[in-house]
């Protein structure tokens, strides 16, 4: 007789092997993790592990697309919005990404460092890329819509939506890098003005990539910056 497979405890132990996971990931390191320290964590055997993952690398590949899936659906109702024109589809999907961190905004200031760690260098780029091929075609389909509204201009909005793409990322990593050089001088002064500064210049590379009007995306201002001050300061 065929073995019978209960799909949500099936889910829900593969999970608790992603979490088990992802806690060592940030803990040590996935160049450091091994198979046998998920095993320990969890009291689960080699066969139970291997039942639901057959490597250490498809760990990594589950634990990525986890990662990408929960952004997914927000910023996809962001381009699939019938109301809203190009410009404001653009503001709003800068805006989701700003509220996606601020929803997690305590856990991702304290395994930033973890993050950024060299040990984590393997997750950190599997997650770019992958975050970069979701994003792609969403940005891509926000910038043609702007083409066709005449608010941008683009010959090939599929290479625009990269450099866009990497306009994003670049500004996530320096402000990344601000915050993380913060406990050093603790000058909320001069974190707020460099946080805002490195907004601005990021914004205005964007507007002009894409063949915009200077000011038609929103700058952040002091008290954006405040939020993350008080997460920092507690």
């Amino acid at each position: 007789m065929a073995r019978t497979i209960d799909p949500d405890g099936h889910d829900a132990k593969r999970n608790s092997i992603l979490d088990a996971a992802h806690v060592l990931v940030l803990s040590k390191g996935y160049d450091r993790m091994s198979i046998g320290d998920i095993l320990a964590q969890l009291q689960i055997s080699s066969g139970a592990f291997y039942h639901y993952f057959d490597s250490k690398p498809a760990i990594l590949d589950a634990l990525v697309q986890r990662i990408c899936e929960g952004s997914r659906e927000p910023l996809q109702r962001v381009v699939d919005d019938p109301g809203l024109a190009a410009v404001d589809k653009l503001q709003a999907f800068l805006s989701t990404l700003d509220a996606l961190r601020r929803s997690r905004q305590q856990t991702i200031l304290e395994l930033m460092r973890v993050w950024y760690d060299d040990h984590n260098a393997i997750v950190r780029q599997k997650v770019e890329t992958a975050v970069r091929g979701m994003r792609l075609p969403m940005l891509a389909a926000i910038i043609e819509q702007g083409v066709r509204e005449g608010a941008f201009v683009s010959r090939v909005a599929d290479r625009s939506a990269e450099v866009v793409a990497s306009l994003i990322e670049g500004m996530a990593d320096h402000h990344a890098a601000a915050i993380l050089g913060f406990p050093g001088h603790r000058d909320e002064r001069r974190f707020t003005r460099e946080v805002i500064a490195i907004h601005t210049a990021y914004i205005e590379a964007i507007e002009r990539a894409l063949g915009s009007p200077a000011g038609v995306l929103r700058r952040i201002g002091r008290r954006d910056v405040a939020r993350w001050l008080a997460a920092l300061t507690r």
